[in-house]
């Protein structure tokens, strides 16, 4: 469990031995919530995404993965992102940035659902023309 710095839970990982899975959760729930409003524009954040295959340099085999370079993505969705660009530790080793890419999952929910709302308009005008 982690807490926030007033003791409330804010997440937790749990591992259920049973059924061989780990969860990660965020606390989400809607009374710890307000001034909620809907997800808008989504597609055009969608499409300034930049969505990068690499592989991570200490990996010998030079597996692809796919995702985001962490300055890249902080420019479009800040708060997926933590840490600074190119910070350094005090003996001068990366101090790397992280994504966390359950914090993209609802803007390309958003966009999806835009993206699904924009066919089912034109099929629905394409069904008229061809009634015609």
């Amino acid at each position: 469990e982690f807490q926030d710095g007033s003791g409330d839970n804010c997440g937790e990982i749990n591992s259920n031995a049973t059924s061989n899975t780990t969860t990660y959760g965020t606390s989400s729930d809607h009374r710890l919530k307000e001034n909620v409003t809907d997800v808008t524009g989504a597609i055009d954040t969608v499409k300034l995404l930049q969505p990068r295959t690499y592989n991570f340099i200490s990996d010998p085999d030079d597996t692809p993965q796919n995702g985001f370079i962490a300055h890249e993505l902080a420019a479009i969705v800040p708060n997926a992102v933590t840490g600074e660009k190119d910070a350094v530790k005090e003996d001068g080793s990366i101090k790397p940035q992280q994504v966390d890419y359950g914090l993209v999952t609802p803007i390309l929910t958003a966009a999806l659902k835009e993206a699904i709302a924009k066919i089912e308009t034109l099929e629905t005008k394409v069904a008229a023309l061809e009634a015609n």
